[in-house]
This record gives C-alpha cells, structure tokens and sequence, in this order.
C-alpha cells in the first residue's frame, strides 16, 4: 500500500493537482518509495515523505534537498538544500518548506492559466452563490438545502450537454485535459461521469 501524503491542494483540481516537498538525492535523482512493515502481515506500506531520507530511517538515503512534487509527475526544477542537524534538533514539521510550496503554487497557477478560461461574470456569480449559501446554511438550512438540490439538478443537465458537446468536438484527450486543468485519466473520468444521464 503506497502512502503518499500531499501536503497542499487546490479546489478545483483536486487529485490531479497535489503538491508536497519532495525529495531529492546529491545525484539529482528522486529516491524511490520506502517501504515498511508495521506488523499486519502481508501488507507492505511505501512512503515517499521527504522525511524519511535522512539516510538511517527504513535504509533510506539521504536527500539533499528538496523540490516542490505535483501528483500529477510535475517536478520543480528550483533545489532547496536541507540541513539535517537543524532537523535532528527541530523536528521535520519545523523544517521550512515554503521554497518547494511556492515553487508547486507557481505550477498550479501555470496550470490554471493554460486552463480554458471561466468567464469572469460566471465566476463572480459562483462567487456570491457560495457566499450566499454558506449564511443560509446556518440562518436557513433547510432553504439553503432546497437551493442546492436545485442546483444540483441544473448543473447536471449543463454538464451532460457540454460533456457530449466535448465528445462531439474530437479533440484530443490532452487538450481536453489541459483545458480542464486535469490530468488525461482525471479528465477521461469526469466527462463519463458527466455524460452519464442524471
């Protein structure tokens, strides 16, 4: 069982966009997952956690720096050095990682640009909506629930046109995956799930 913890994530592109300090070796390479067994027979558990390369933990190496780490294979190219006496002394969770986070933050914004854009009246009506609904949902939450089953209803008829629509258009599903800011798989998923009828 890999586990894999990503430390920072965006709304929109859930899953397909994923950030987290990753590690890297003196030679430039990603080690590879560490594996571990807790004791529960034969489930074997893999980490990549930048903390585990400190060359004693499981017989893993030892990382030199860090780099921002996207689930979607994206990898900084900036290198953050890691001092690992500070580490012994302070911990891991005090080790400052905002470099890698800045550098994965850059990426999710390189993909939201290449992403079609959403029309700024549609955004700022999104905008409002939540608003709106976030105080009806503790002044009215009965109302507030009525307003979302019906905009459930609504945004599952849009997403099945424009799911079709998509289809119909032929373009490839990496087009299709960068104009939604998804990874192809995230992508191909989606639109059969929208294109299922509701």
């Amino acid at each position: 069982m890999r586990s894999e913890e990503y430390d920072w994530k965006t709304e929109e592109f859930g899953a397909s966009h994923q950030g987290r300090p990753g590690a890297v070796l003196a030679d430039g390479a990603e080690p590879k997952p560490v594996t571990f067994d807790l004791g529960s027979g034969t489930n074997v558990h893999e980490t990549s956690n930048w903390w585990v390369y400190d060359g004693n933990t499981l017989g893993a190496p030892r990382a030199t720096a860090l780099r921002g780490a996207c689930s979607c294979g994206w990898r900084g190219s900036a290198l953050h050095p890691i001092d690992w006496e500070q580490i012994a002394a302070e911990g891991p969770e005090w080790w400052d990682t905002q470099g890698p986070h800045d550098d994965w933050k850059q990426h999710s914004a390189d993909v939201e640009h290449q992403a079609v854009p959403v029309p700024e009246d549609i955004a700022g009506l999104l905008a409002r909506r939540r608003e709106r609904l976030d105080v009806l949902a503790d002044d009215a939450p009965l109302a507030a629930l009525r307003i979302v089953a019906a905009l459930e209803h609504v945004t599952a008829e849009t997403a099945t046109v424009a799911a079709y629509a998509v289809r119909a258009d032929e373009q490839s599903w990496d087009t299709n995956a960068t104009g939604l800011g998804l990874t192809e798989d995230d992508a191909r998923t989606r639109l059969h799930r929208y294109a299922r009828p509701y």
